[in-house]
C-alpha cells in the first residue's frame, strides 16, 4: 500500500512539472512576437528587404534593442521564394506578415488580400525601381534566328504569370502588334525551369524579371531580344506588411523599416561588399549580382514616389487580362505614413526623398586613366579589376575601353566591365553589348534593335565587337 501511494505521489510530481512546464512554455510564447517575412533570394532589386537585410542582421538588431528597452522578445522567420505569388498565398493564409515582390505581383497581392481584413495588406516601401523599366527583359538563346520582337510570333515563350516579367511580355508584344494570347505560345514556368526550356531549346525566347536575363547572357547562355528600358515605363519592386499583423505590433513594421533602410545605406556605401553577401546568399555569381546593385544600376529608393504609383495604376488593367481578380484601390493600397515615420526619426526629409526621381548611387569619383571626373552619369562606367575591393569609375564607355586595354598591358585581370546603353542608359555587361564606333567615340547598346537603330539614323557608324573596340581604341 505504501509502494502504491509512493509511486501514486511521484506521478503526480512529474505531471506537476510537467504542467509547470508547458504553462512557462506558454507564457514564454505569449512573451514572443513571431515576424515572418517572405522574400526571394534570387530576385535581387528586393534585397534590401530580403538577402542583404537577413545577410546583416539588420531587422534582428533593431528587434533585439526593443527587448533590451524592456519590450517583448521577438523571433523572426525567413522563407524564401522564386517568386511573388507563394508570397501573397501565404499572406492570404495569414502565415507571412511582411513581403517583397515585384510590381505586378504586388498589384495581385493586394487584390487577393483584401477580401480578409486578417489578411489585408498594404504597400509600405519601395525596394529599387528603374526608371524606364530595365528589371525585366526578353532574352533568345545566342545561335536564335530570332532577331526581334516580330520574330516572336507563332513561337513559344517562357515566363511566369502573374510576374513582372509577364507584364513586360505582353505590353512589348502588344506595341509590337502581336496579340499575348493567340499571337504567341506562352508557357508559364518558374524562372529556373524556363531557363532550362531555353537552353534546351523547348522554348524560343525566356521573358524574365532579374536577375535571370543578366544571369543567363552572363553564362553565355543567352543573348538579349528585348530590352524592358524601350517601354520607358517605370518597373519597381516593394514591401507588403498585412494591416491586421502591423496594427497589432507596430513597432514590428517600424523596426522591419528602419533595417531596410540601414540595408540600403550600407549597399549604397559599400557596393562590392553588399554584392558579395547577396551572392553569397542567393548563389548568384557576384558580377550579375553588382550589375544590377551596384552604382548607376538599379534605383535604391525606399519613397512611394508619383512617377512608381501613377505607373502601378496604368498597371490595373493586367489583373482584368490574367483572370477574374478583384478591383484594387491603389491609393487605398498604398500607405507611406510608416515610411514617413521612419524618415522622421532619422531627421530625413522624406518630402525631398519623394520629389528626387534620379538614381541615390551614381559612379562618382575620379576616372584614373583618362585623369577625369566622372560627371556624366548617362554615359559613367565602370571597371572591376580582380583582387580589388572597389570598382574603378571610367568617365564614359570609351574611357571604359581604354581602362581595359591598360589593364591587359599591365597583365591586370579584368573581373567585369558595365556600361550604360547608348540610347536607353540601361547598365550592361560591357563584352555582352554590341558596339558601334562614331569617329572616335565608341557607343555599346544591349539588343540588335537598338544597335540597329542607331546606324539606320547615323549612317557613318560601323558595329564592331567588344574585342574588336578594345583592340582599336586609342590609348
Amino acid at each position: 500500500m505504501k509502494y502504491r501511494r509512493a509511486r501514486f505521489t511521484a506521478v503526480a510530481a512529474v505531471l506537476a512539472l510537467v504542467a509547470a512546464g508547458c504553462s512557462l512554455e506558454q507564457a514564454a510564447s505569449r512573451d514572443t512576437v513571431k515576424v515572418v517575412v517572405g522574400y526571394q533570394s534570387k530576385t535581387i532589386n528586393t534585397v534590401t528587404a530580403g538577402t542583404l537585410l537577413r545577410a546583416k542582421g539588420f531587422l534582428e538588431q533593431r528587434l533585439s534593442k526593443l527587448t533590451a528597452d524592456g519590450g517583448k522578445k521577438y523571433q523572426v522567420e525567413w522563407q524564401d521564394y522564386d517568386t511573388g505569388a507563394p508570397i501573397t498565398a501565404q499572406m492570404v493564409a495569414e502565415k507571412i506578415d511582411i513581403g517583397s515582390m515585384g510590381d505586378y505581383p504586388l498589384l495581385i497581392n493586394g487584390s487577393r488580400t483584401q477580401a480578409n481584413e486578417r489578411s489585408r495588406t498594404e504597400f509600405v516601401s519601395v525596394t529599387g525601381y528603374q526608371p524606364r523599366g530595365s528589371l525585366n527583359m526578353i532574352v533568345v538563346n545566342r545561335d536564335s534566328p530570332v532577331q526581334s520582337l516580330h520574330d516572336l510570333a507563332g513561337k513559344k515563350v517562357s515566363s511566369s504569370v502573374g510576374s513582372a516579367s509577364d507584364g513586360l511580355l505582353r505590353q512589348a508584344l502588344s506595341r509590337g502588334g502581336i496579340d499575348p494570347k493567340s499571337g504567341v505560345e506562352v508557357l508559364n514556368q518558374q524562372p529556373q525551369i524556363g531557363a532550362s526550356a531555353l537552353e534546351s531549346g523547348q522554348v524560343q525566347a525566356l521573358s524574365q524579371f532579374v536577375a535571370w536575363p543578366g544571369l543567363l547572357v552572363f553564362q553565355d547562355k543567352a543573348e538579349l531580344l528585348f530590352d524592358g528600358a524601350e517601354l520607358n515605363v517605370p518597373t519597381f519592386h516593394g514591401v507588403v506588411a498585412r494591416r491586421d499583423y502591423s496594427n497589432q505590433h507596430p513597432e514590428v513594421l517600424d523596426a522591419f523599416i528602419q533595417a531596410q533602410l540601414d540595408a540600403t545605406d550600407f549597399l549604397h556605401q559599400r557596393p562590392l561588399e553588399a554584392a558579395k553577401l547577396v551572392a553569397d546568399g542567393s548563389g548568384l555569381p557576384q558580377e550579375v549580382v553588382y550589375l544590377y546593385n551596384g552604382p548607376g544600376g538599379t534605383s535604391f529608393d525606399t519613397p512611394l514616389k508619383p512617377q512608381l504609383i501613377q505607373a502601378f495604376k496604368g498597371d490595373v488593367p493586367y489583373l482584368k487580362s490574367i483572370g477574374d481578380f478583384a478591383d484594387l484601390d491603389i491609393d487605398g493600397f498604398v500607405n507611406d505614413a510608416p515610411l514617413r515615420k521612419a524618415f522622421a526619426d532619422r531627421g530625413l526629409d522624406y518630402n525631398a526623398a519623394v520629389g528626387n526621381f534620379a538614381n541615390p548611387a551614381p559612379i562618382s569619383g575620379t576616372d584614373p586613366v583618362a585623369n577625369r571626373p566622372v560627371t556624366d552619369a548617362a554615359l559613367a562606367s565602370e571597371v572591376w579589376l580582380d583582387g580589388q575591393d572597389t570598382a574603378q569609375p571610367a568617365a564614359d564607355p570609351t574611357a571604359l575601353l581604354r581602362a581595359v586595354k591598360q589593364a591587359r598591358a599591365q597583365g591586370k585581370k579584368v573581373r567585369a566591365a558595365y556600361v550604360p546603353d547608348a540610347e536607353l542608359g540601361t547598365r550592361w555587361f560591357a563584352d555582352k553589348a554590341l558596339w558601334v564606333r562614331a569617329g572616335d567615340t565608341y557607343l555599346p547598346f544591349t539588343t540588335p534593335a537598338a544597335a540597329q537603330r542607331y546606324l539606320t539614323a547615323h549612317p557613318g557608324g560601323t558595329q564592331l565587337s567588344y574585342e574588336q573596340a578594345v583592340g582599336e581604341v586609342r590609348s
